[in-house]
């Protein structure tokens, strides 16, 4: 059963068209990857999704409902939260303050919010050490990790996310890997914006090739992997 529907979007910048009649679908339960080169589209598809930069034309269907031209706190609300590019912590704000809104503004309840964030701390026990740090002081890897346990703390049951390995190191890309593969163990669907093609393809059920604002390939990522061809026309990789 599919979570979310995309279908046919044309998404511009002003006058640039960026996508073009772009369609996925995410399975309910699935970790969806969305990769492709840079400039090809995939933030753009994201921000389409969450209500930031709506579709000029297309629909977006999120549980069956059509979401096209939400507002983004709409959207979130509805059970859809996202992890952007570049983390956009608070720097000013304590950890504990960041995660707090988290849950700002959405109807849940005390007890949730409780059982939630130990859930955030066993993926991210250095976040419990770390509570009255001022995000800013904190590393790049930890800050990724904050960004991820705020996204959690909205209690979504569907997580896009958007770079999150970018500029980390080989260590903390493979903690994460572990820790994006048990959040979607645990029942959180996943649409996963990756540069690092190996390692979407390897966490992901599903992957979408995406190529000048257009949906160029799609299928089972482990049949995807073994395809040079693909990875030689579009993600310059082979």
């Amino acid at each position: 059963m599919s979570i979310l529907e995309v279908e046919n979007i044309n998404t511009y910048y002003g006058q640039s068209h960026i996508l073009h009649d772009l369609s996925l679908s995410v399975e309910e339960g699935s970790l969806c990857a969305l990769i492709g080169r840079n400039g090809a589209g995939k933030t753009t598809t994201l921000r389409s999704i969450i209500g930031s930069q709506n579709p000029k034309s297309g629909t977006v269907k999120f549980k069956g409902t059509d979401i096209t031209n939400n507002e983004p706190h709409e959207t979130s609300q509805l059970g859809i939260s996202i992890i952007p590019e570049h983390r956009r912590m608070f720097p000013e704000l304590t950890v504990e303050e960041n995660l707090r809104l988290g849950h700002m503004g959405q109807e849940i309840t005390e007890d949730r919010v409780s059982e939630l964030t130990n859930q955030v701390f066993e993926y991210f026990p250095r976040l419990e050490e770390r509570l009255d740090q001022q995000a800013g002081q904190m590393s790049g890897g930890e800050q990724q990790m904050l960004a991820i346990a705020r996204g959690l703390l909205s209690d979504p049951d569907l997580l896009l996310i958007d770079e999150p390995t970018e500029g980390l190191m080989p260590t903390l890309v493979e903690k994460l890997r572990d820790i994006l593969t048990r959040i979607s163990d645990e029942g959180i669907t996943i649409l996963l914006v990756e540069q690092n093609v190996e390692l979407a393809f390897d966490i992901s059920d599903h992957a979408y090739v995406i190529d000048e604002g257009e949906n160029r390939v799609d299928g089972p990522s482990e049949t995807l992997k073994e395809d040079e061809e693909i990875k030689d026309r579009y993600l310059a990789l082979g």
